[in-house]
């Protein structure tokens, strides 16, 4: 039986590495320091293997009828994407994987129904090289990418994206081996809407009360008042990354989640902002 050590959520805007030094100073430096505590607190739970959930921006999954969700399986992972690279501020980073982590998962997706696919050919974006940059910067920790499409409708509903958390929660409990430390992680959102009209502006007393949502630690409220629907009044196209961190909530089992940073960055284009849960049940 595994451990789940951490489970958290965050944003991946490209900004963050992409053209940070655009955002007022007093942004940056509070950007800055919540990421890099997010990174502080993942890496004092000493995991073994990551488990990320975060959205394809349409970059590996079929334009139609795609998966609610794909798990990378590969031994190896190179990212950004080289197309990224520059818009990313960003070389390059391998990071390893852990196929048989993966396979654990990919079948107990399978089993309970999931709409769920495997690829060792995952390209990586901002999804995974904005958030890695901080939580493992020298890359050292293993990690099992999931892909989850959240633009490309029909997206998951809430209720679906829980149910993906749960699935994943037993897995890691009851598939994996015994010892294994695993850290969860969830990135995407907050309110953005890329290329849309809203694209230079987000919904502040969104991100915060979604935030403040999650910290109830009531699965049930958030499925029932973070609809898509609002995601999407909120920012179209961009906002509903948030489900993402609806899996990471139902991987905790429900319980309340603490914010750690938030700042509206309309520089950036998007909210960014942190959330770990820190009781596991």
């Amino acid at each position: 039986m595994a451990e789940i050590v951490s489970v958290m959520a965050m944003a991946h805007a490209p900004g963050v590495t992409g053209w940070l030094d655009s955002a007022p100073e007093e942004e940056k430096t509070k950007i800055i320091a919540g990421y890099e505590e997010m990174g502080r607190i993942l890496r004092a739970t000493k995991p073994d293997v990551l488990v990320g959930v975060a959205n394809d921006h349409m970059l590996n999954l079929p334009l139609r009828d795609p998966p609610d969700f794909c798990v990378g399986t590969a031994a190896n992972w190179n990212g950004p994407a080289e197309f990224f690279k520059s818009w990313l501020a960003q070389d390059g980073y391998e990071v390893a994987g852990r196929p048989d982590v993966a396979e654990c998962l990919a079948q107990a997706g399978q089993s309970a129904g999931l709409k769920l696919d495997s690829r060792d050919d995952l390209l990586f974006d901002d999804n995974w090289s904005v958030p890695l940059l901080y939580l493992t910067p020298d890359y050292s920790i293993p990690l099992v990418p999931v892909h989850m499409n959240c633009i490309n409708a029909p997206v998951p509903t809430p209720e679906e994206s829980v149910r993906a958390g749960q699935v994943i929660a037993q897995s890691i409990k009851d598939d994996l081996p015994a010892g294994l430390r695993v850290a969860v992680f969830a990135t995407g959102g907050l309110s953005h809407e890329p290329g849309g009209p809203k694209y230079f502006t987000l919904d502040e007393d969104f991100d915060r009360w979604f935030m403040a949502l999650l910290e109830e630690g009531d699965l049930d409220k958030v499925c029932r008042e973070a609809t898509v629907e609002r995601m999407n009044e909120a920012g179209g196209g961009g906002t509903t990354e948030l489900l993402a961190w609806m899996v990471a909530m139902a991987v905790a089992g429900g319980t309340p989640a603490r914010s750690v940073f938030y700042v509206g960055s309309e520089e950036l284009r998007c909210g960014i902002g942190g959330s770990v849960w820190d009781s596991i049940h």
